[in-house]
């Protein structure tokens, strides 16, 4: 299992709610620069996110967001410990994503240290289509830019790391 994830969660076939969808196909397809970085596409959240993100160091979720304040295909990084109104991070039977975490910890999984969210404004994730609207198709690529960043830096973070931990082969 590799250590960071991109998990981008969503549905392919509910208009802008297949955005996550979308991008983690694009991002399947090209040189991320880390062998330590898996990209996933899940159709589902709440309980189910305890095995994705189990034993992974760090976490980027990239999902649909409807907030009626942004302009649709604003993007958004969100520090976990902010409220993200993630259309696919909770509903009425499910459980949000910092109880996901909190739970597994409880349970005993190695949960991520770090958990950071993208959001992409939707302009609708209701209607049966498997096209973007025009604003959140126009934002695409820079959404696909900032989670090539985000892995930039964890590459970064991780390196720093590895040469200020002590050296195996003392004496």
């Amino acid at each position: 299992m590799k250590r960071f994830l991109v998990l981008c969660l969503g549905n392919e076939i509910l208009t802008d709610d297949a955005v996550g969808p979308i991008i983690a196909r694009r991002l399947q397809e090209i040189e991320l620069g880390s062998d330590d970085v898996e990209v996933i596409f899940a159709p589902t959240a709440g309980f189910s996110l305890l095995d994705l993100l189990e034993d992974r160091v760090e976490a980027l979720i990239v999902d649909s967001i409807i907030t009626g304040t942004n302009t649709p295909g604003t993007i958004r990084l969100h520090d976990l410990g902010e409220q993200v109104p993630s259309h696919s991070l909770i509903n009425s039977h499910e459980i949000n994503l910092p109880t996901v975490l909190s739970l597994g910890r409880v349970m005993g999984y190695q949960m991520p240290k770090n958990v950071s969210v993208l959001t992409i404004e939707a302009q609708d994730v209701t209607t049966l289509s498997e096209r973007l609207t025009p604003p959140v198709s126009a934002s695409v690529d820079e959404a696909i830019a900032h989670v090539l960043r985000w892995i930039q830096q964890i590459n970064s973070d991780f390196a720093i790391e590895r040469e200020l931990q002590p050296s195996a082969r003392c004496g």
